[in-house]
């Protein structure tokens, strides 16, 4: 049987909490009403939730009756194959899916899940995390845990080696080896979460927000699955004991074991955060966006060859006017555009941030000759304050130097409407500027 491809960090994390489905957003504007009333009611048992759990000593009866209440909170805790969990074993050993994983495991049974990023205080407590006082590196934390574990009378502990939460539909992320480096028997976890109308998780999203779209919806379910335990084999590496512990549980999941690290996740949300400037693209720019980032070396690949040279050209006609954009922000915004003089009016006018570049360090190809003909050709009927319109060069003669703002404007605006780019916008059935 040939093994599926490893998934892009794009279908490993939802950037958009509500669906693309028309049916269903209907049906959530319709539910909205019902699911605002269900916040603020499940607001006022929350906290009556929390104060029980912090009165009621760890032991069966707390965990019954939180669970209980956590029903009526919308979370719904389901468990497959108790029989198989191993009083023996002191370090579990789970996928992270949702903020909440360690809280709802913690109602199965007794464990801790110690605190690795924000400050320690009341609210790393608040929410369920063990503090070790310990701030610095892995190794210092290896060793930390390793005391903990060496005491019997200790919970034993939950760990997430991938560090960062997935959607938990496409793969893992490449999981850690120092939560193996801590004993030589570990016990896995399968955590799998379902809710209706939006999506479970969204990336790069705070605790407190997930915790308002979990009592809003009309519930959560987390199905819980024990695994047997998994003992090191005879010299066998952290690494290597990392590595076949999570293609375990990924075949158990159904999903892909990929290489890709929680490093690997903020920096695709980066991305998603420099190139996106609407929170909700629409779906017909979204492959545009990417076509416009593929190498120029495969342009003319695939049936999207003569698009995508039209819109290099026309990322080309901007950046030969405007010299000092970064050539990305160029693209980015004729993505939502598709207009020249729309995408220069956004730059001039402040609409699209960006960091100007030096001429000599920018990566703009070489002019075409139609394009360097055409220019040379208008220079004689629109008055231009250089050969190029927007330089950071000194003008020489006085009256460059006083030309106003606007006329500078009126000035680039001439030379881009002059250029060859009004074929590409009428082709493409947008408007220009006038």
């Amino acid at each position: 049987m040939e093994r599926s491809a490893a998934p892009g960090p794009e279908r490993l994390f939802d950037a958009h909490r509500f669906p693309a489905g028309g049916f269903v957003l209907l049906a959530l504007l319709l539910y909205a009403p019902v699911g605002l009333c269900l916040l603020v009611l499940r607001l006022f048992i929350g906290v009556h939730v929390f104060l029980v759990s912090c009165i009621l000593p760890d032991g069966t009866l707390r965990r019954l009756i939180v669970r209980v209440m956590c029903s009526v909170l919308g979370l719904f805790v389901q468990q497959s194959s108790p029989r198989l969990r191993d009083a023996a074993v002191q370090v579990y050993i789970a996928n992270h899916v949702t903020h909440f994983d360690h809280n709802v495991i913690s109602l199965l049974t007794s464990c801790n899940t110690p605190a690795l990023n924000g400050a320690p205080g009341f609210i790393c407590w608040s929410r369920g995390f063990m503090e070790l006082g310990v701030t610095g590196s892995r190794a210092e934390l290896v060793d930390s845990l390793k005391a903990y574990s060496s005491h019997r009378g200790n919970p034993p502990l939950l760990l997430f080696p991938e560090e960062a939460a997935t959607n938990g539909r496409a793969g893992l992320l490449r999981f850690s080896s120092w939560p193996f480096s801590i004993l030589d028997v570990v016990q896995p976890v399968a955590l799998q979460v379902q809710r209706p109308l939006i999506a479970v998780s969204v990336a790069d999203s705070s605790w407190i927000t997930e915790l308002f779209w979990t009592f809003f919806v009309p519930f959560t379910v987390y199905q819980v699955r024990w695994m047997p335990s998994v003992p090191r084999r005879a010299e066998e590496l952290s690494e290597d004991f990392a590595l076949r512990v999570q293609e375990l549980l990924a075949m158990e999941l159904g999903v892909v074991s990929t290489r890709l690290t929680a490093a690997d996740k903020a920096e695709h949300m980066k991305r998603l955060r420099h190139t996106s400037h609407l929170p909700f693209a629409p779906a017909s720019s979204q492959p545009l966006a990417a076509r416009l980032r593929m190498p120029s070396s495969l342009s003319g690949i695939g049936s999207f060859a003569p698009e995508d040279t039209r819109f290099t050209t026309m990322a080309q006609q901007v950046k030969e006017v405007l010299p000092h954009v970064p050539l990305e922000v160029i693209r980015t915004d004729l993505a939502q555009t598709n207009c020249v003089d729309t995408t220069i009016a956004n730059l001039l006018e402040g609409r699209v941030p960006f960091f100007p570049e030096s001429e000599a360090g920018t990566d703009l190809p070489a002019p075409s000759t139609s394009w360097a003909a055409s220019a040379s050709g208008i220079q004689g009927s629109v008055a231009l304050p250089s050969s190029k319109p927007a330089t950071k060069q000194f003008a020489k003669s006085p009256m460059e130097r006083h030309l106003s703002l606007q006329e500078r404007k009126r000035a680039l605006y001439d030379y881009a409407r002059s250029s060859p780019k009004h074929a590409a916008c009428c082709h493409l059935g947008n408007h220009c500027l006038p």
